[in-house]
């Protein structure tokens, strides 16, 4: 990273460098978008991939970090920082041009904290309706519920967008519109399947050509990140299962490595054992769900209910193991919450071959018939490049040829012991996408069985304190959920709740990247590429 040191310095002479937990560099705001694109462009180490934008207020200023890493080494991550100390009308530089996954972000961050961002074509507020008062993860929000009463009454939707660009070196401020005045518009949502919760896409026609799909978020947004501010480490748990809850035992993990990581906590062998079983038994639950709901989403409702079965033999070993089916409370601050059961791994040795023969059934059944086939193949296209200028990583990005496998790229747990193919396919359609699921199955239950007989005796929980207190300092974790790259940010000054709690969604990501590549397709393939991306909406309404 020496020479990206110099890069950096050579392109902004005062740029701060400092070696944190990651390499961390503040600029000032005006230089953010020369730096970032510098960055993305050096040939021998790319940092081309946006894994998270994160809106911070500092107190004496708002700021934005940006946490880049480079798509050839995930392994290779640096911070950028900025800020402005203007709080009446705070201005940052858009870097949507540069990585598209930073649209959606950039109105989250305008949506909660007030930050509007130059050259973003689109400034509406993503989550929040435009008339909301106020920025709530402003640490000066005030909540007073009469400032945004409660309405029964449906918002009429407005299909226009404020926007603020530099033309000529001059801002200009000025509203546009969605779509054409002859576009026909039709509504697919706010409830619909392949959502897994409420999403609704505003959809412009040709015919039966999808032309444009215009996103909007935010039917069940928690306020999570804001409630975390006054709430201890351990509470916070208890929100990742309702994240994506079909990742909820990943997610757990994801916050506990960010934890554990700022207090120096070493986690019992037996408890990383348990944990890497656990994560991979969850990752096929989701699997299973997804092939059964896109199969569905297809027309076979007898596959739906295959994919289902399958899935109740795993969630009958949660439910003995933790009490828990969908939302699994396992992993704890230091360990696991619970010792395996006295048959356990006897009840998970059985499922491994009990698994590989529905696979095949899988194959035999759906992945050749010829329907299923015409609506897959060719359907929905992503390249590699458009993969990770969105941030689309999982089985979805990784459908179009990008190794993004964190387990693989930046190893945790256990998985720098075990042996497993990252599952790559190059066509970057749905049914690759569709097909990496499957693959990803068998490659668990290989993980798996190379760990069931070798759990180790011992303790399944480091001692913790009573209060949990991080050091000062910002903390980043990163763990492969069964949608991509799940991310916890934590922003500590010390005390026992966080000063900033963040959490990067897959889903997201798949979001956005549905109006790329949805257009030109037809709207009867819309739900069916839905399902190949799997994105679960309370993974995005946080």
């Amino acid at each position: 990273m020496e020479k990206i040191k110099k890069l950096i310095l050579n392109t902004v002479p005062d740029a701060v460098i400092e070696e944190k937990q990651k390499l961390t560099v503040t600029v000032e705001w005006g230089k953010l978008h020369l730096l970032a694109k510098t960055l993305r462009d050096n040939t021998e180490l790319p940092f081309d991939f946006l894994v998270k934008l994160i809106g911070v207020d500092r107190g004496e200023e708002l700021g934005v970090n940006y946490l880049l890493c480079s798509s050839k080494d995930l392994s290779k991550e640096l911070v950028l920082k900025t800020g402005t100390t203007d709080r009446e009308n705070p201005l940052l530089y858009s870097v949507t041009d540069l990585y598209e996954t930073a649209h959606f972000n950039e109105r989250e961050v305008y949506a909660l904290l007030g930050i509007r961002f130059i050259n973003n074509p689109d400034m509406r507020k993503f989550f929040l309706n435009a008339d909301w008062n106020g920025y709530p993860l402003r640490k000066d929000y005030d909540a007073n519920p009469e400032l945004n009463p409660l309405s029964l009454e449906s918002k009429e939707m407005v299909d226009t967008a404020p926007r603020i660009m530099e033309i000529d070196g001059k801002l200009v401020e000025e509203t546009v519109n969605i779509f054409g005045e002859d576009d026909y518009i039709i509504n697919i949502g706010p409830q619909h399947p392949s959502t897994h919760g409420v999403m609704h896409f505003r959809t412009a026609l040709d015919g039966e050509i999808v032309k444009k799909i215009d996103v909007h978020s935010g039917y069940i947004h928690r306020g999570i990140e804001k409630l975390s501010e006054n709430l201890t480490y351990p509470q916070i748990l208890h929100f990742t299962d309702r994240l994506d809850y079909l990742s909820a035992n990943i997610n757990r993990h994801g916050l506990c490595m960010a934890v554990e990581k700022a207090a120096g906590l070493e986690v019992p062998e037996r408890a990383q054992y348990i944990r890497t079983i656990m994560d991979e038994l969850n990752r096929i639950d989701s699997h299973c769900l997804a092939w059964a709901c896109q199969t569905n989403d297809l027309g076979a409702t007898t596959a739906f209910i295959y994919g289902m079965r399958e899935r109740e033999v795993i969630l009958d070993i949660f439910d003995k193991t933790c009490g828990g089916r969908l939302i699994i409370n396992q992993n704890v601050v230091g360990g696991v919450m619970f010792d395996i059961y006295k048959d356990f791994q006897k009840d998970v040795k059985a499922f491994i071959p009990y698994m590989r023969q529905k696979l095949r059934e899988y194959d035999r059944f759906f992945s050749h018939n010829v329907i299923a086939l015409g609506r897959m193949i060719n359907i929905g296209n992503m390249s590699k490049e458009q993969a990770v200028t969105y941030a689309v990583t999982g089985p979805a990005g990784r459908g179009s040829g990008w190794a993004c496998d964190i387990r693989k790229q930046i190893p945790y747990a256990l998985y720098d012991k075990v042996d497993f193919k990252e599952i790559i396919r190059t066509e970057g359609d749905s049914y690759a996408r569709y097909l990496n699921r499957l693959d990803e199955i068998e490659e668990s239950l290989h993980i798996i069985e190379q760990l069931i007989d070798n759990i180790p005796e011992g303790d399944i929980c480091a001692k913790t304190k009573a209060i949990i207190k991080l050091p000062e300092g910002e903390y980043y974790s990163r763990v492969e959920a069964c949608r991509g790259e799940f991310g916890v940010f934590i922003e500590s000054r010390g005390d026992k709740f966080p000063y900033r709690m963040k959490f990067r969604s897959p889903s997201m990501a798949l979001v956005s990247a549905m109006p790329l590549i949805c257009k030109n397709e037809k709207i009867s393939d819309f739900i069916g590429i839905g399902g190949s991306m799997d994105y679960v909406i309370p993974d995005i309404d946080r």
